[in-house]
């Protein structure tokens, strides 16, 4: 299936978890916000969360300034 991570288009398997695309896609499991098709997932549902075709998924990482 084919999903919009950050604005690029990704082919993955069926059946995927967004703690499982972080892990594909080597995205830290701290510091980061997720949010598919414009809504928030909390980090307690990533491992339940599957993603579906045509899911747009952000992964927005903080950094750090002054």
């Amino acid at each position: 299936m084919t999903i919009q991570l950050n604005e690029r288009k990704l082919n993955i398997d069926a059946n995927v978890n967004v703690s499982q695309l972080l892990i594909q896609e080597n995205y830290p499991q701290i510091g980061i916000a997720v949010a598919i098709n414009q809504q928030i997932i909390s980090k307690t549902n990533w491992a339940n969360q599957l993603l579906q075709d045509g899911d747009n998924i952000l992964i927005i990482q903080a950094t750090q300034g002054g």
